[in-house]
C-alpha cells in the first residue's frame, strides 16, 4: 500500500505528465466559461436554446438525423439497447466480454431491463465478422466498442465494420455504437465520423475522455429513436432542470480539441516506441491505433511501482500514478495522450526511457 502512494504522490509531484490534458480541477470549469457571456440562457429539463444549438451540431457531426444529450454514457447505451429491443420484441443483445456495460454498470442492463447479453469473441482480442456469423441465437442489437478500450484500444479492421454493419442489415439487427472515444479512432481509420457512424443505427460520444470536458454524452440516431430516447431520458431522470454546466463546457473543449486527434495520435505511436525499447516492456497494442494504448511489465506490480517511483522523482517527469497487477509476474497501465505531451521537452523524455530501462537490466536482468 505504502508502494502504491509512493508512486502516485511522485506523479502528482511530476512538472511533467506525459498523458492527458492536465488535472482535472476546478479550473477546466473556469477556462470553459471565462469567454461566455453571462446573459446566456440555460436549457430547462431538456429544452432551450443552449441545448438544442449542440445537439444539432453533433447530429451533423455523426450524420445522423437527430441526437439527445445525456448526462452520463451509462445512461445513454442502456436506453439505446433497451430501444432496439423494444422495437424487436425480443430481449438480447451481444457485445464484447471487457465492454462497459459488462463490467461497470453493476449489470443494469439486465437488473433494470431485465436484457439478456451474449458474449462475443474472446476477451483479448476485439470482435471479428466470424464471431458475429457464430451467433447462435436470434438477438435485438450488437454492441461495437471502437477503440476496445480494456485491451490497449485494439480496433477491428474498417472492412470488418462494413461486414458485420452489412450483416446486421440483412438480417433485421441493429448496431450500436459505443464510441466514447469515436473521434480518437478517426486518424486512424482515415474516416470522418460521418462516414463511420453510416455503418451504425446508433451512437453514443462521450465529451470527457479525449474531449476533456467535464461530463456528458451524446446519442446519436433517427428521428424516432431519438424521440423514444428522450422519453427514456425523463424515466432515468437525465433531464435535470440544466445541464448548461456540460453542454457549455463539452462544446468548448470540443471546439478546442476536436481537431487534434491526429497529433495525440501520432504521440501515442511515438511514446509507445519509447516503451517498448525498454527491457522487460511492451505496450499493446504494438503500435497504437488511437491515442490510447496499455503498458505491459514482466515484473511483479511492486516492482514496477519502484522502479518507475525512482524514474519520476529523479526526472520530473510523469509515467503514471497507478498499475494493476495481472499476475504475481506482470502488471500493466493505460495510457491516453493529450494535450501534455507536446509540453514536455523531448531530451527529457529519451533521458527518462534510458534511465528507466538502465534499472530495470539492472534490477531485474533475470527476466
Amino acid at each position: 500500500m505504502m508502494k502504491q502512494s509512493t508512486l502516485k504522490e511522485s506523479y502528482k509531484q511530476s512538472k511533467y505528465p506525459l498523458s492527458g490534458h492536465g488535472k482535472r480541477n476546478i479550473h477546466v470549469l473556469k477556462e470553459a466559461f471565462q469567454s461566455i457571456d453571462g446573459d446566456v440562457e440555460s436549457d430547462l429539463y431538456g429544452e432551450g436554446s443552449v441545448i438544442a444549438e449542440f445537439q444539432e451540431k453533433m447530429a451533423r457531426l455523426l450524420g445522423k438525423e437527430e441526437a439527445v444529450f445525456f448526462p452520463s454514457g451509462t445512461m445513454a447505451q442502456q436506453i439505446a439497447l433497451r430501444i432496439w429491443c423494444d422495437e424487436k420484441g425480443l430481449r438480447k443483445v451481444a457485445y464484447h466480454p471487457l465492454s462497459h456495460l459488462e463490467i461497470h454498470e453493476e449489470d443494469g442492463l439486465k437488473e433494470l431491463h431485465k436484457i439478456e447479453t451474449i458474449l462475443l469473441a474472446d476477451k483479448g482480442r476485439v470482435i471479428e465478422i466470424e464471431d458475429v456469423l457464430n451467433i447462435e441465437e436470434p438477438v435485438a442489437s450488437i454492441l461495437l466498442e471502437l477503440p476496445q478500450r480494456e485491451i490497449g484500444g485494439q480496433l477491428p479492421s474498417f472492412e470488418t465494420l462494413k461486414q458485420i454493419s452489412e450483416y446486421c442489415q440483412e438480417n433485421g439487427m441493429k448496431l450500436h455504437l459505443d464510441g466514447a472515444r469515436l473521434l480518437e479512432v478517426l486518424p486512424y481509420y482515415q474516416k470522418t465520423a460521418a462516414e463511420v457512424c453510416a455503418l451504425f443505427d446508433s451512437i453514443y460520444v462521450s465529451f470527457y475522455k479525449g474531449i476533456g470536458g467535464i461530463a456528458g454524452a451524446i446519442l446519436a440516431g433517427d428521428k424516432a429513436f431519438i424521440k423514444n430516447a428522450k422519453v427514456w431520458k425523463r424515466r432515468y431522470g437525465g433531464d435535470l432542470i440544466s445541464l448548461y454546466p456540460y453542454i457549455l463546457s463539452a462544446d468548448y473543449y470540443f471546439n478546442r480539441r476536436a481537431h487534434k486527434m491526429e497529433q495525440y495520435y501520432e504521440a501515442a505511436k511515438e511514446l509507445a516506441q519509447f516503451y517498448n525499447t525498454c527491457h522487460g516492456v511492451s505496450t499493446l497494442p504494438l503500435i497504437p491505433v488511437s491515442n490510447m494504448f496499455h503498458v505491459h511489465f514482466h515484473l511483479s506490480k511492486d516492482q514496477v511501482e519502484t522502479v518507475l517511483t525512482e524514474v519520476q522523482q529523479q526526472t520530473g517527469l510523469g509515467l503514471t500514478s497507478y498499475s494493476k497487477e495481472i499476475n504475481e509476474k506482470s502488471c500493466y497501465f493505460e495510457v491516453s495522450m493529450g494535450d501534455l505531451y507536446d509540453e514536455v521537452p523531448k531530451e527529457l523524455v529519451k533521458k527518462a526511457f534510458t534511465q528507466l530501462n538502465d534499472l530495470i537490466k539492472q534490477r531485474f536482468s533475470s527476466i
